[in-house]
């Protein structure tokens, strides 16, 4: 062994090293002499610099760099990542600048540390605003380089090491923000060994005693499983070795927090949960582990249904293996997993296993290229968030494990997150694709977007030019990157709608004034936007549309301004009664329909101008309209226009006789009508008679005769009155 405990070094300079530093040159054992002289440097660099600086453990604060570059060096990571993690806090707590770590490490170190400096020296509302505007700058040095991950995730891992020196507070946060965001991002990333040790301190700090008493469960199981699993274990050692096939088996044990999880999300006892023995078979080749199943297979009978290849298609962080359950002979599942050596390295070490960060890895299921695109994919959904913490929550539905593997047309696979639908996968192929879907052919039959997807499925979406995201959307997408996208889309459509009517409503007060929008001089506008602070026109007249000017002030301001303005004002006329803005009901964000009238195409209808909502449609005959009329300046006169489509809420209240299957008869005469019923409920009910409210969907006054003549032919039916 070379002198200086296996690193190369001179054993005298070695010797002088602190121990913490000396621990992790011996992790970093594979690096060559030059490498490891740098790293020493960027020590007393990063030593120097953090001087008289204290963690709350009370140990010099350059411990904790060097601890997390050692756990970087134990993943076998590169010269520049370990010189990285010893400076990752320099930037941020000490006098020295990016262009000093420039100039000695070079331009690579400085980015890294660059990218892992978190941002409190910025002002946010609140914690989580401040975790989730820090999480989405890491991400966005993430793309640049994947190492800074690996750095933050090693960081996080030492100071979950290291909790018992917090506040009880502290570590709750800590804790929590590990376990919903750290520990999953490990798992995307592949790196199974960081994610488990992640999750156990996590859950151990969070609930200490829980942690406890199943890690005790867990160390004294009894005597009979122990000699169960053994005799497993040696009857599937004997059968694989009878095929002479090279193999490694070991069993594996599961851990206080896979226990915990599955006991609340199957609702299972603790022995329920354990009485599974797990065992892992390591095979040379592809062709071998295939060999071993089979094999595996004839020793114990396969569960139905239980069988997965990960092989053929790989988990969206690279993962391969085979999974089986088998039906045990103590009546307990066996699960197993078979994969090679290879395997075996990415899934316990993921993007970290062979380090290739400038192309992406080698292929497109490696590890690294399947990270990279994921982030890619977070890099385009954050720019089009509305918020961080949008941003964040979205990230969070990304990170669950549980996916589905689906095919395109062309054979392609996708991994979406469990529970998603058509309209997911079209996003997950493009954002174009998703808002122009109309829908979808899932196996060749035709079906909704809603539909929900298994693994497996081959999905075709059907689009159209015409079709544009609608708000409904939102409610059945589970994916971040659809919900991002169609909410930045029907941000984009309202405030074209807006801007469409506002000049509509501008155009109608000027015509008050005996001018129109097209005659107001250029100058003008641009003086009046610029007094207002509007960077454009179109902002103004979506600020109208939103009820946050009046048209008629707005007006007012415009003509004042033209050299005849004081003839204009004597000639001020009324505005015809026939001079009504027309809306086609599509108007998304600037025109609501108001809930105590329900108003639907065919009513007469008027509009009340109403500050952030823009217009809210009443009926006529609504009760509120006169108390609304004590307003005339907020009171728009509007009608429906010739195109009018899509669905419209109304209410019925129908009465019935009290008698089982009334409210049946009742439902499928309004199904008949080709109506959608959103909610039923009784207003009154006694022995005779029941009063129910219907909420339901219709195109017009038309339809909804239909409707009423349909639910008054029933015998059942005593009364129907619109509500």
């Amino acid at each position: 062994m070379p002198a200086g405990g296996g690193t190369g070094m001179p054993a005298a300079d070695f010797d002088a090293l602190p121990d913490y530093m000396q621990e992790m040159e011996r992790a970093a054992g594979y690096l060559d002499e030059t490498q490891r002289l740098r790293l020493r440097r960027a020590w007393a660099v990063g030593a120097a610099a953090h001087a008289g600086q204290t963690r709350k453990s009370g140990e010099p604060y350059i411990t904790h760099p060097v601890a997390v570059a050692r756990v970087l060096a134990e993943q076998g990571m590169d010269a520049e990542t370990l010189i990285a993690a010893i400076l990752h806090d320099t930037i941020e707590d000490t006098p020295l600048t990016r262009q000093c770590l420039a100039d000695e490490f070079g331009e690579t170190v400085a980015e890294l540390v660059d990218g892992v400096t978190k941002l409190d020296k910025l002002q946010f509302r609140d914690r989580a605003e401040a975790a989730a505007e820090s999480f989405r700058k890491m991400l966005l040095a993430m793309s640049r380089d994947l190492r800074v991950i690996l750095i933050k995730l090693a960081d996080r891992l030492h100071n979950m090491r290291t909790l018992g020196a917090q506040g009880a507070d502290a570590r709750e946060r800590i804790a929590r923000e590990t376990l919903e965001i750290y520990a999953p991002i490990a798992q995307r990333l592949g790196m199974n060994l960081i994610k488990a040790e992640l999750q156990d301190l996590g859950f151990r700090a969070l609930h200490p005693w829980r942690h406890a008493v199943i890690e005790k469960r867990i160390r004294t199981q009894p005597v009979v499983r122990r000699e169960a699993l053994v005799q497993i274990e040696a009857n599937l050692a004997q059968r694989l070795a009878k095929d002479k096939l090279q193999h490694r088996l070991i069993s594996r044990v599961k851990s206080p927090w896979s226990i915990y999880t599955k006991m609340r999300a199957e609702h299972k006892s603790f022995t329920q949960v354990m009485d599974v023995f797990g065992f892992r078979i390591v095979a040379r080749t592809v062709p071998d582990c295939y060999h071993a199943l089979g094999v595996v297979h004839a020793t114990y009978k396969p569960l139905d249904a239980r069988f997965r290849d990960f092989i053929a298609i790989p988990k969206a962080n690279g993962y391969q293996s085979l999974h089986t359950v088998l039906f045990g002979p103590y009546g307990s599942p066996v699960e197993v997993q078979i994969r090679t050596e290879e395997m075996d390295l990415i899934a316990e070490k993921g993007i970290a296993a062979h380090w290739s960060y400038k192309d992406g890895g080698e292929g497109p299921n490696s590890a690294q290229s399947r990270a990279h695109s994921w982030i890619a994919g977070l890099v385009e959904s954050q720019h089009a968030a509305g918020s961080s913490l949008e941003f964040l929550e979205n990230v969070k539905v990304d990170l669950f494990p549980d996916e589905v593997y689906l095919f395109t047309p062309k054979g392609d696979i996708l991994s979406l997150p469990r529970n998603s639908t058509a309209l997911d996968f079209a996003y997950a192929v493009h954002t174009d694709v998703g808002n122009q879907s109309v829908a979808a052919r899932v196996d060749g039959k035709l079906s909704p977007l809603r539909t929900r997807l298994a693994s497996g499925q081959r999905v075709e979406i059907i689009t159209a030019r015409s079709s544009a995201p609608k708000p409904q959307w939102l409610e059945f997408v589970v994916s971040g990157k659809a919900r991002t996208a169609i909410r930045q889309q029907l941000k984009q459509i309202g405030h074209e709608d807006a801007v469409q009517l506002g000049h509509r409503m501008l155009d109608r007060a000027l015509e008050g004034l005996d001018t129109s929008l097209d005659r107001v001089p250029q100058a003008r506008i641009e003086t009046y936007l610029a007094e207002h602070r509007f960077p454009r026109l179109e902002a103004l007249l979506a600020e109208i549309a939103l009820g946050n000017r009046m048209p008629s002030q707005v007006a007012q301001a415009l003509a004042r301004e033209t050299p005849d303005a004081l003839e204009r004002r004597k000639a001020v006329r009324a505005p015809r009664p026939d001079d009504k803005i027309l809306i086609t009901g599509a108007e998304r964000g600037v025109i609501s329909f108001a809930h105590c009238c329900l108003p639907i195409p065919g009513d007469e209808i008027m509009g009340y101008h109403t500050a952030g909502k823009g217009v809210v449609v009443h009926r006529m005959d609504c009760p509120n309209v006169a108390e609304y009329r004590k307003s005339p300046d907020r009171w728009v006169p509007i009608g429906w226009d010739r195109k009018v489509s899509g669905d419209f809420a109304a209410a019925l209240r129908i009465e019935v006789d009290n008698r089982p299957g009334a409210l049946a008869q009742v439902a499928a005469a309004v199904a008949d009508a080709e109506s959608n019923i959103d909610r039923v409920e009784y207003l009154e009910r006694d022995t005779h008679v029941a009063g129910m409210k219907f909420s339901i969907e219709v195109a017009d006054r038309r339809h909804l005769a239909d409707v009423i003549r349909r639910v008054r032919r029933l015998q059942v039916v005593l009364a129907v009155q619109r509500i």
